[in-house]
């Protein structure tokens, strides 16, 4: 059967030297790789020497993220039976290539994992690696490669695997088991404990067990102990995870010591012993692995399940020592009889045992009392593993260990699994302690454990400030006053990771101020205008920064209006003459934005505000708007707002232009009505319809006086008369405003002059 190949590596054409070839010899997740060294020429050659001769099946190559090749091609190299084996008289056959990705996709964070199968006889693996792909990280044109694994079959002679007496002679019994259990029914197969993916991120110490358990499991079928193989199966699974974890702390383990941050590398050494212990027990390792002698006590646990026939049990009892060959099974079989019942089901039966005195009673009534007894079973749960680790709440899953990873390392996993947990007087618990611990912290603590603290307790609080519940949520907002007023000088943290702090809190409170509860609402509004205050926040001007930025018209109209009144308060606090953070461009730009929201409610506080900056401001605000004009004022919007600005201004509002026009164009129609009668009165005086009235005619003279003589446009051809008479009697072609006189001047005239 294929399997995991040793091999060192004794050629390398180049390499840097903090990332030499030698890391290719082992897998591990602290594993480095190799690297070429800086500016070299392509192609580089990685000869790789196995510890014999070997049939190879398959070629696995991990990549580095940026520092990737473009092609990789792969030579199998063997000596001849008549020259010694050493590298110089290798003959090379060339297996074929693979090309790698640019790895622009990821990020140039992920690293690809080529697996080649092959069939090829050789005692070297030489790799001919092609120049890198381009990109802006790889400064040195470099490539790397992070780990090789090679799986195959070691070959004892030409015609081992191909002479069937090799699988008949008892002498070569031990090699055949070597190569593995199921060579006989799977002879192609590939472990994935074999695989480069799994060495790569288990921890070492986690693989070796995991090797030897899958080993106990092959042989436990073999030997038909099923019970035993599917409890190896599962601390197999289980097992897998672990090592993972446990990997992971040993990545960050290493980064703290190359940050010489030795008190975290500690904790994260300490918490991984706990850990490996704690798991370690809850397995029962020693008796899955047998440490304590050949007991086996899955063999009779075979024989009550086969209790229900009788005949085939006694057939078999006989055989049974024959196939599990220690001699010292079979005697102590009465005793082993009750052994596994407590290993497989740990608390309850040691209770059950002395109550069923027959083994097939107990395990006919075993499954009914199983589940009444497991809600009292789960209550003292806690009170055991009260001794080290608090299990009132319920445990943090593998995504919340993920992402609460950094605050699990300050304040450990049982603090941060109350602020976790369902129950909201846990996570008010957790808020509390952190507001205790922080407080208890010396000022003399190292400056870096102050710092790693305060980022992790704002998690705590962003995730504190969104929780339902108002306890919690003002249980938030004390921890960070505190944080903000307090721990920060005492601690003297730098102004940037007060900054960080701020900026990061600041997106759940203005997230929180649109919430459905009104005292939400106002406790997150009335904290972020206190927050703009508080000495150590107030010079960075972050919240005024944080509050300004646009939103998008697409926002909740609850949660836009109260961006739009924080804004509006720190504007009346703060002002914008001082180096408050506030400024025309930053506050017209955010009304801007907001007047376009589709809710009237938020639009009626943004006008507030750009009404209130126009007091200061007048034209800088009048930029940022729309050009006044008929187009734009008629959107009702805009024509409120220009109608206040020139109210502002002292002028006329054009409703105030519309009036007075229409004032005007009123007494001018009088003022032609009046007149028109005038002339219709003299018209009939002079046809004689009635009496000459003199006080009209006087008045009409009067008028002449006063206005200024005209010149006639029409040259009049006959001299005016002087005589009163004349022009009492004889008004034709006259016209009674201007004196002028034209023979054109008929009725229709006179109407058209």
């Amino acid at each position: 059967m294929p399997r995991k190949l040793p091999f060192r590596v004794i050629h390398a054409s180049g390499q840097d030297e903090s990332y030499r070839a030698s890391e290719l010899n082992y897998h591990s997740p602290l594993t480095k790789g190799w690297q070429a060294s800086r500016y070299c020429l392509y192609p580089q050659d990685i000869v790789l020497q196995l510890d014999q001769r070997c049939r190879l099946r398959k070629i696995q190559i991990l990549s580095h993220q940026y520092l990737i090749a473009t092609k990789i091609e792969f030579f199998v190299g063997d000596v001849p039976e008549d020259m010694s084996p050493n590298l110089e008289n290798a003959r090379y056959t060339r297996l074929g290539y693979v090309s790698l990705s640019d790895n622009e996709k990821t990020g140039f964070k992920a690293r690809e994992l080529k697996s080649v199968h092959v069939d090829a006889v050789g005692l070297y693996l030489k790799l001919n690696i092609h120049k890198n792909h381009i990109n802006k990280y790889n400064i040195y044109n470099q490539v790397g490669i992070i780990a090789i694994n090679v799986i195959g079959e070691t070959l004892k002679g030409p015609s081992d695997f191909m002479d069937p007496e090799y699988y008949l002679d008892p002498d070569r019994k031990g090699q055949l088991d070597d190569l593995g259990l199921d060579t006989y029914n799977k002879p192609d197969y590939i472990s994935p404990l074999d695989d480069l993916a799994f060495d790569m991120y288990q921890d070492p110490e986690i693989a070796g067990i995991i090797r030897k358990l899958e080993k106990k499991k092959q042989e436990a079928v073999l030997q038909e102990r099923f019970d035993y193989a599917k409890r190896l199966k599962s601390a197999i699974t289980e097992l897998q995870k672990v090592g993972e974890k446990l990997g992971k702390y040993e990545v960050e383990k290493r980064q703290a010591v190359e940050n010489e941050d030795y008190d975290k590398a500690k904790l994260k050494k300490v918490q991984m012993d706990e850990y490996r212990l704690q798991v370690y027990r809850d397995l029962n390792l020693a008796d899955l692995l047998e440490t304590t002698g050949s007991r086996h006590p899955q063999v009779i646990d075979l024989e009550p399940i086969r209790q229900a026939t009788p005949p085939r049990l006694l057939e078999l009892t006989p055989r049974s020592p024959i196939q599990r060959s220690p001699p010292r099974t079979p005697p102590p079989r009465t005793p082993y009889d009750e052994r596994p019942l407590p290993a497989l089901k740990s608390k309850e039966t040691p209770r059950e045992l002395p109550s069923t005195p027959p083994q097939r009673t107990s395990y006919d009534e075993r499954p009914l009392p199983v589940k009444p007894p497991a809600v009292p079973d789960e209550e003292p749960e806690p009170a055991e593993t009260a001794v080290g680790i608090t299990g009132e709440p319920e445990p943090l899953t593998e995504k919340d260990l993920r992402e609460a990873s950094a605050a699990i390392d300050v304040f450990g996993e049982q603090l941060v699994s109350k602020a976790y947990s369902k129950t909201w007087s846990y996570r008010e618990d957790a808020l509390l302690a952190v507001y205790k611990q922080m407080q208890d912290l010396p000022a003399t603590a190292p400056k870096d454990e102050a710092k790693s603290m305060m980022r992790a307790s704002i998690f705590l609080v962003k995730k504190a400030i969104d929780d339902k519940v108002y306890a919690v949520f003002k249980a938030g907002l004390h921890l960070l006053k505190m944080i903000l007023t307090e721990y920060v000088p005492k601690h003297k943290i730098p102004k940037q990771d007060t900054v960080w702090a701020v900026e990061k809190s600041m997106q759940n409170l203005l997230h929180k101020s649109g919430d459905t509860a009104v005292r939400n609402r106002d406790d997150a509004k009335n904290f972020v205008l206190e927050m703009a205050r508080y000495p150590e926040v107030k010079p960075t001007n972050c919240v005024p920064h944080e509050a300004v930025k646009p939103m998008k018209n697409t926002v909740a109209p609850r949660l836009g209006q109260s961006r739009c009144e924080i804004v509006e308060m720190l504007y009346k606090d703060l002002g914008i003459k001082t180096n408050s953070g506030l400024n025309i461009d930053n506050m017209m730009q955010f009304c801007v934005a907001a007047l376009g929201h589709h809710a009237g409610e938020v639009r009626d506080v943004s006008e507030r505000i750009i009404k209130a900056l126009y007091k200061e401001e007048r034209q800088a605000v009048k930029d940022y708007l729309p050009a006044d004009d008929d187009k734009t004022r008629k959107i009702t919007l805009y024509r409120q707002l220009f109608e206040y600005f020139d109210k502002v201004d002292g002028k006329p509002s054009k409703a105030d232009v519309r009036k007075q026009r229409s004032d005007e164009e009123t007494k001018k129609q009088a003022e032609i009505e009046a007149l028109q009668k005038q002339l219709q009165s003299l018209k009939d005086m002079a046809s004689g319809k009635q009496p000459v009235d003199e006080n009209l005619l006087k008045a009409d003279k009067n008028k002449k006086k006063n206005e200024p003589p005209k010149k006639s446009k029409v040259i009049n051809k006959k001299p005016a008369a002087d005589d009163d008479d004349t022009s009492v009697y004889n008004m034709d072609n006259i016209c009674i405003f201007c004196g002028e006189r034209n023979e054109s001047f008929t009725e229709e005239g006179l109407d058209l002059h």
